[in-house]
């Protein structure tokens, strides 16, 4: 007599389940994948906190020089809400210019290119970096002629609008008394880019053409102060300015005047009453 073995029959619900067979397994390489994003989250989320929070040692640990080529320029913030300096104050761009007119040189009134890249961000819920060009270029100008004392500061309110006129400018730096002097490097750095800028809010609003010399104003104002918040006839203090003269216009190479003045004096004129 013989035994038959019957195998247990297989449901078709188990047959049609996927769940029911075995997950393959990441491959290394996706594992690998995964594990560098989440070193790359941690890393940029701490970056992040140790550029916007108050100086402290911390920066140190990835040294201040890796933490700002980092952040900077795609990730930089230019505010800061945390004790104990908050931002406290606004800073403005204004620019003219000596143009051509009829025979003679005419001197312009004052434009705020701070009020212009402003409009382009308020109420705007994707502002263009373009918007606040002006307040970091005229930052870095304020706290660089800050640094200066006063006789550097009375020959950065001298005219220099000869061919070379950086040059220029660094000799009077040198030939100024004292061996105490602080350094102009950093201020020359931030003199060419303000300039720079200046030259072509100018050649926006009143064509390259024209444009002989142009001239610009930083000013920092601040809010009104702490204690005074409860008082409704509070006003803010005096604006506090950094006194240039009249420059020759600088141009980078590579830049595109064009670029620049379809988008700033179109918003300029936006904005004109």
């Amino acid at each position: 007599m013989s035994t038959t073995l019957e195998s247990e029959p297989v449901s078709d619900a188990a047959v049609s389940d996927p769940s029911a067979a075995v997950r393959p397994r990441p491959t290394w390489w996706v594992k690998l994948i995964a594990f560098a994003a989440c070193l790359l989250t941690l890393w940029h989320i701490g970056a992040s906190f140790l550029w916007i929070a108050p100086y402290s040692a911390l920066r140190e640990i990835p040294t201040q020089q890796v933490l700002a080529g980092y952040m900077l320029p795609m990730f930089g913030q230019s505010w800061s809400v945390f004790a104990p300096e908050p931002i406290n104050g606004d800073y403005h761009f204004n620019v003219r210019a000596l143009i051509e007119k009829d025979g003679e040189q005419v001197e312009t009134g004052w434009v705020s290119a701070t009020d212009v890249e402003l409009s382009m961000i308020r109420y705007n819920l994707f502002p263009p970096r373009a918007g606040i060009q002006s307040s970091e270029v005229a930052s870095g100008q304020m706290n660089a002629y800050n640094k200066l004392n006063a006789e550097q500061q009375a020959v950065i309110g001298l005219d220099f609008m000869k061919d070379d006129w950086e040059e220029w400018m660094v000799r009077s730096f040198d030939e100024l008394q004292g061996d105490d002097k602080p350094s102009t490097e950093a201020y020359m750095a931030e003199e060419h880019l303000s300039t720079a800028y200046a030259t072509q809010v100018a050649y926006a609003i009143w064509g390259a053409d024209a444009v002989v010399a142009v001239q610009y104003r930083v000013s920092r104002q601040n809010v009104v102060p702490y204690k005074d918040r409860n008082d409704p006839g509070a006003q803010r203090p005096d604006p506090t300015f950094s006194t240039t003269g009249w420059r020759l216009p600088i141009e980078e190479e590579g830049q595109s005047r064009e670029n620049f003045a379809n988008t700033f004096r179109g918003q300029f004129e936006r904005i004109q009453p």
